[in-house]
């Protein structure tokens, strides 16, 4: 039998999963695991860096024993991005927690680098601003506060990757030290246009190059693993947004999706030249193949699911996500309530990391329900914030594309649809962050000649949703949603 499985293991911020896929796109078997999460501070967000590899071995290891390690043809490894690993290169053990992408720490430090009048500079080189959200102000910090960094690199002993790094040096057992094109552009130490680490970017934060991993491409055998019980190759590794824009065909110049998970992230693919925006977007690789890098214009909202997530867990207001669904359904409107969930500060457009959530409209006649559908109501206002900035920047969006596990909610969908004036298109299978890195190991493992053919084969269309609010209806929504983001930057 020849072996056609592809093995995606999707390392994200609150879980991990393994999902099997066949040659023909079909979720065949997968499993999860959660992430704890540690907030040692105000603004700070820590992983477990020990926990991520145990958890994902164990789910690999579950679905390689329900599909048979046989019939495995190649592992793909996609994951959250911008959160930063340390770890001994002898020992392998990790120096402390992973500083996860939605700590703020550093956001002073990179406000005097803004000041002094670095961030041109900083965006012409990497396609990024300065913002605590990349990785390379959140190195600078483990330098500088951690005694067990400095003395590893003292020692030549310091090994610095994003999670996609750390996943490969073990599944590799120490052997690769490595990451792909997409996860080192999200670290504001490469320079987009060679896609190499930049000599000056990594003196002006203050990184030592000799403890970055070696950047590759994001399909070819990359590394091999024995953790199953026979060699595997693993022949992708993607950031996870540029692992949907994979899953959902995002091909070709013009073509966008927008993934909600914990946060959101629009990417519109941007073609063979580094893309400039006028509009606070980001420059972005959109995957690199062959040595040939593609691009992308990128909008980054930081907190999407996790403000439902918040509902649940801090406010108890709903037992689960889904109970949102219906709870916005239960009422005719918001009831004047406008929700911005700057819970992590505010991304694109904005890159406001001191910015706090506000909320506004609140009478005595707000119920739960009100809230509820409010902070879903905010998916869209800050989708449409993203979509404006793209049009400014001449991107002309004419359908979204979405996925993640927010947008198995049928009324958020239509919300966005209607928030947007655009139609929007849910795939079959929306667990597109897996699909992508799937897609992209059947190139790298030559089971398809090419990532055209491999979409062709494994990506299959799903449901849409066309707008039915009034254009009036839709510019009060717009309007009121304005006021409050000025009220929250004023703040």
């Amino acid at each position: 039998m020849t072996a056609d499985i592809l093995l995606a293991l999707d390392a994200g911020t609150t879980s991990t999963r393994a999902i099997a896929f066949s040659r023909a796109g079909e979720i065949v078997a997968s499993a999860a695991r959660p992430i704890s999460q540690h907030y040692p501070a105000p603004a700070e967000v820590e992983h477990d860096a020990a926990e991520i590899w145990r958890l994902s071995r164990d789910c690999l290891l579950e679905v390689a024993d329900s599909v048979g390690v046989a019939n495995i043809a190649a592992i793909g490894i996609t994951n959250q991005r911008e959160t930063i690993v340390f770890w001994d290169r002898t020992s392998g053990a990790p120096l402390g927690r992973a500083i996860v992408w939605q700590d703020r720490r550093t956001a002073d430090a990179c406000a005097r680098l803004k000041a002094a009048g670095h961030e041109a500079q900083v965006q012409a080189t990497t396609g990024l601003l300065l913002d605590p959200y990349f990785s390379a102000s959140k190195i600078a910090w483990a330098l500088e506060h951690s005694l067990d960094v400095r003395q590893a690199h003292a020692a030549g002993r310091l090994c610095v990757g994003t999670v996609d790094s750390w996943l490969i040096w073990n599944l590799s057992a120490g052997r690769r030290h490595i990451t792909d094109a997409t996860n080192a552009s999200r670290t504001a130490l490469m320079n987009l246009k060679t896609c190499r680490w930049d000599e000056l970017m990594c003196a002006l934060f203050g990184v030592p190059a000799e403890c970055l991993p070696e950047i590759t491409d994001c399909a070819g055998v990359l590394a091999t693993t024995q953790l199953l019980g026979q060699e595997i190759a693993i022949t992708a590794s993607i950031g996870d947004q540029q692992a949907a824009a994979v899953g959902q065909g995002c091909f070709s110049p013009g073509a966008l999706k927008a993934t909600y998970g914990t946060g959101c992230f629009l990417l519109a693919h941007a073609g063979a030249e580094v893309p400039q925006s006028q509009h606070r977007l980001l420059a972005t690789l959109a995957y690199r193949l062959a040595g040939q890098p593609a691009y992308a214009l990128e909008g980054a909202i930081f907190v999407a699911g996790a403000a439902v997530q918040w509902l649940r867990d801090g406010l108890g207001l709903i037992a689960t996500a889904e109970d949102s669904e219906a709870l916005a359904r239960s009422v005719a409107d918001c009831g004047g309530v406008v929700f911005v969930p700057a819970l992590a500060g505010l991304g694109a457009p904005h890159w406001a990391p001191g910015a706090r959530g506000l909320i506004t409209g609140l009478t005595s006649g707000t119920t739960r329900a009100h809230l509820v559908r409010a902070t879903l109501e905010a998916m869209g206002q800050q989708t449409a914030d993203l979509v404006d900035a793209l049009g400014a920047d001449g991107v002309a969006v004419r359908a979204l594309n979405v996925d993640g596990g927010m947008v198995a909610n049928d009324w958020l969908c239509q919300d966005l649809a209607d928030s947007l004036g655009v139609p929007v298109q849910r795939p079959a299978v929306i667990e597109t962050t897996a699909l992508g890195a799937a897609a992209l190991a059947a190139v790298g493992a030559g089971l398809y000649p090419s990532l055209q053919a491999a979409g062709e084969a494994m990506l299959h269309a799903g449901g849409g949703f066309s707008p039915k609010l009034s254009d009036a209806d839709r510019l009060a929504r717009r309007t009121a949603w304005q006021g409050a983001i000025a009220r929250t930057l004023g703040a």
